[in-house]
């Protein structure tokens, strides 16, 4: 039996993103004097709500200067960076291939804004895919499961019969705390160490590994 329903996190796991919100970060805190940031913390809070990143990032920074980096953040993604947004290998094929698996549906679950999940909806004519999506900025940023609550609730499918797809351990908590399988992506952002600390399923190397997992694995 298949899973109903399959939760995907967007960036780092459908997405190639990474490089893009590294550079728009560390641009963003170089142009309010906030002072250099470390990719390597940039790329740890990737799937986090902007809020949420910000405040992990810059301890201490006031709502003011929060504000401006946020600003200046969303500036440098959509408009100020050449750094290429990609699909990961397979994705755009495969995510077509499981929204027309019988008794399967799509949703998405990311740290994304509201908007900026709109705008890569438009950019890539894929919004048809998924029958739901819950963004950062309107509900509770991840690790926090209440984003997973509400597509459950919303596509009447039990934690059960449903799987949570993402590349860190913010996406895996969110289901664990639900009783809720999780599929690892070991391409995105957070070490295979940390993925494995969450206990998914399984941890995929690609995205053909994930397909496999989903089509011919089997749920609870």
């Amino acid at each position: 039996m298949r899973y109903e329903l399959v939760i995907f996190d967007w960036d780092g796991t459908l997405m190639d993103s990474i490089a893009r919100i590294v550079f728009s970060m560390q641009s963003a805190a170089r142009d309010i004097e906030w002072g250099e940031l470390e990719a390597q913390a940039v790329r740890n809070i990737i799937g986090l709500g902007l809020p949420e990143a910000i405040a992990e990032l810059c301890p201490g920074i006031s709502p003011a200067q929060a504000e401006q980096l946020k600003q200046r953040y969303a500036w440098y993604f959509v408009d100020g960076s050449e750094v290429a947004l990609n699909w990961y290998p397979g994705v755009e094929d495969g995510l077509a291939r499981l929204a027309s698996t019988p008794g399967m549906r799509l949703a998405v679950a990311t740290g994304k804004s509201r908007k900026g999940l709109d705008r890569a909806f438009r950019e890539h004519g894929i919004e048809h895919l998924f029958a739901a999506s819950r963004t950062a900025d309107e509900t509770r940023s991840k690790p926090h499961p209440q984003m997973l609550v509400e597509l459950l609730e919303e596509l009447a499918v039990p934690a059960r019969r449903a799987v949570m797809v993402g590349d860190t351990e913010y996406d895996l908590a969110m289901a664990r705390a639900l009783g809720m399988d999780g599929i690892a992506v070991g391409y995105g952002v957070h070490a295979r160490e940390r993925l494995l600390a969450c206990q998914p399923v399984v941890i995929a190397d690609d995205f053909a590994a994930v397909m496999d997992a989903l089509l011919n694995g089997q749920a609870r």
